[in-house]
This record gives C-alpha cells, structure tokens and sequence, in this order.
C-alpha cells in the first residue's frame, strides 16, 4: 500500500500527539487533502487538515482534557482548530451532503469514511494518511496523481451542482498540479455550467482567480478556461484584450528570478485602461491595495528602453515607482518573448532592465525648500507662494535633484 510514512512532515511532533489525542478510545483520525497530494506529488508541505470518525464536541472535549488549545472554528460545519506547538491542526468530523444549492451545503456527520471521500470536489483532495502512514484511497486519486490529471470525484457535472465555486477550482488546480490537457469530462461540465458563476459571491471568485494566478504556470488552465468561456464570464476584460503575454511573463519571471505576482500577472492579460480597471476593481471587489496598484499601473506611463536615467528619476518623482516597475516589467515581459535570436529585442530587453533596476531601488527626495522658506523671503501663504514653489521644484527636478537650496531660493525669479 502506499504509504507516507516515511516523509519529514508526516513524522512531526505535533501530529504524532494529534494522532495520539484523537485515536484513542475508539475514535480514529487522518491527515486528508493537500498534505497528502503534494507530498505524493513531490511538492513541500505546509498545512495539514485532519479528518476524523469523532463528533466536534468530543474533539474539544479531549483538548480539554489534554490541555490543548482548541478553537470552535467551525463546529456547525464539524471542524475544530488544535494548536500544538504553535501550529495549527483544522480537524473536520466526518461529513456526507444532506442537501446542496450551488452555493452551500447541509452536512450530516457520519463514520464512513468513503461517503465523506465521495463529497469532496477533486480524487487528488480526497486522499487520507492514516497514523501509520498508509494512504487509503475510495475515488482513484492514486491513479489521478501518477499521471497529473484534476479530475471531478463521480459525475462532474454533479460536483458542480453542489457547489457552483468548483469550476474554477477544477481550473485552480489544473494550474498547479496538473499535465498535459483538462480531464474531458470535467471541462465539459464546466463549460456547461459556467453561469451558475453569477450566482457566487465576488469575493470567492477572486479569491480563486488569485489563487490560480499564483501558479508557477497558469498559462494552460488560462488558456482552457477561455476556450471553455469560464475566463470571459469573470474576467470579460480579457476578452479581446487576449491572454498571449502571460507567456512572456512566466518567462521573465524564471529568467529574472521574480516572485509570482497574481496582480501582475493578471495586469498581463488586461488593457491598461483605468475606467475599465476600476470597473474591474469594483465588480471584483478587491481590497484597496491592491486597486492602488493597478490604479498606479494605468496611470504610469509607457517607459521606452532608451529613455535617459535622469528622465526616468523625473518620472518616478511625479508617479512613484509602483506603476512604473509593473509597466517595465510588462515591457520586459513582452522583449523576452521574442527570444533569444532576436537581437534588436536583447537591446531592448538590456535598457529595460537597467530601468527596471534603477526604478526598484528608487527613493523619492525631499525637496529641500519649503514654504516656510518663501515666508522668509516676503511671500504670504497663497496662490502666488503656491505658484513660486511649484516653479522652484520644476527647476529641482530639472537639475537631476542635486539644485541646493541655496541654489534654488537665489535663482533670479522665483
């Protein structure tokens, strides 16, 4: 049998004392869904969710017992938060669907554990590690793991009945751990039912699409959920914008060494148009962040490769540099698509990170003159004085920043 015995995390202090609190006396718990999956799949393991056969009033009541923290998290819906060590355990009874909308579900707690595997979304989430390490699995997500497919537990299009939300989950998924093409019937089912994600909150959706975004590639499940018309329905900005350039970002971001960024790559696959963002932002209802910098995004200017360094600290200064690196980076982006045989887009490629660079370790000057500075000088507190400043950080600005203040408060008319 496979088995996950072996693996660093598996042999954790913590769970092996979570193990021992829930497997005595009869009760019987393990590790199910993500930590399982990835760590068949080779990938790290971070959190570790755990099934139980133990009702959540009997898990509290033996945190008690053993004085472990224990946090009613979600006890409706049978889940519990243990934290030993400092590390959080969600323990979940249980559960089989009494009834669904799309949109929630009524549960009833159970002992089976195959019925609780058949209500879950994907075969690759539905796979447990019992105390001893052995994984047990009801759905073929062993099978499922072996070749890197995402596919719906059953029927796909029952699953999503259940639960409108698992469309883009199915997408999600695909883009970090799946191969090759979408399973058929699972983009089928989605594509059929693709409306029913009007009916979810905005918040989940975005939450899902950030969550895609973040993949080490999510080009491919892009790439399907437009073809099956789940990327117009939540993202119609992308509709004849494309989604071609997130090619070149993966690229840039492994040959730059950048760190995934969900907002720049959703930045490649939008227009830069700043009612149409906003629209975006509002409809989504992203977090105020993250409208800054996508705000910041579409009022930047386009920066060319061999604009003067002194230019672009000029630009930096009345835009700030948020808006500026995503452009650069965009920019850059589009020049490593072209490839390495393209020699007029190295040139370019090479000025853009030069700006890239020098925009990244910016930080805006302060002007040395200030109003009190006028004041001093016989101006009053006014249009004029407002006027006379403005005209003095002009002529800062042109002299690179490095104009003193002495320089600026002597120049013949202020």
């Amino acid at each position: 049998m496979t088995s996950v015995a072996g693996e660093t995390w598996f042999k954790d202090a913590a769970l092996t004392r979570v193990f021992a609190l829930l497997n005595a006396d009869g009760g019987e718990a393990r590790v199910v869904g993500g930590a399982v999956r990835n760590s068949l799949m080779g990938l790290p393991v971070s959190d570790m969710d755990i099934a139980t056969t133990l009702k959540p009033e009997e898990v509290m009541a033996r945190a008690e017992m053993a004085w472990v923290k224990c946090v009613p998290t979600g006890v409706k819906h049978g889940t519990v938060t243990l934290v030993i060590d400092g590390r959080p355990f969600e323990v979940t009874t249980l559960r089989r669907d009494v009834s669904t909308d799309g949109r929630h579900a009524e549960v009833a707690f159970t002992d089976d554990w195959r019925a609780d595997a058949e209500r879950r979304d994907l075969t690759v989430n539905a796979l447990y590690a019992d105390a001893e390490g052995a994984v047990h699995d009801y759905v073929g997500g062993l099978a499922d793991i072996e070749t890197a497919t995402i596919r719906f537990i059953g029927d796909a299009a029952t699953r999503i009945e259940e639960d409108h939300l698992r469309i883009l989950r199915f997408f999600r998924f695909f883009a970090h751990y799946g191969r090759g093409r979408p399973d058929a019937a699972g983009l089928k089912a989605s594509a059929a039912a693709r409306s029913r994600l009007k009916t979810l909150s905005v918040e989940r959706v975005w939450a899902e699409l950030k969550k895609l975004l973040s993949a080490r590639d999510p080009g491919r499940a892009l790439l399907w959920m437009r073809t099956a018309g789940v990327l117009t329905d939540v993202l119609p900005e992308t509709e004849k914008w494309g989604i071609d350039a997130i090619h070149g970002l993966i690229a840039a971001e492994a040959a730059y060494g950048w760190k995934p960024d969900p907002l720049l790559r959703l930045a490649a696959i939008i227009p830069p148009v700043e009612a149409r963002v906003a629209a975006m932002a509002d409809r989504l209802k992203l977090s105020g962040a993250e409208r800054a910098v996508l705000s910041d995004w579409t009022a930047a200017p386009e920066i060319k490769p061999d604009l003067p360094d002194r230019d672009l600290r000029a630009t930096l200064y009345r835009s700030g540099n948020t808006g500026i690196i995503f452009r650069l980076e965009l920019a850059l982006s589009n020049q490593v698509s072209k490839g390495d045989d393209d020699l007029e887009a190295l040139g370019r490629r090479g000025g853009l990170k030069r700006l890239l660079d020098l925009s990244e370790q910016w930080e805006k000057p302060v002007m040395p003159v200030k109003g009190s500075d006028l004041i001093e000088k016989g101006f009053t507190p006014g249009a004029e004085m407002g006027s006379a400043l403005k005209r003095i950080e002009e002529r800062w600005i042109a002299s690179d920043f490095n104009a003193s203040k002495n320089e600026l408060l002597s120049a013949p008319s202020l």
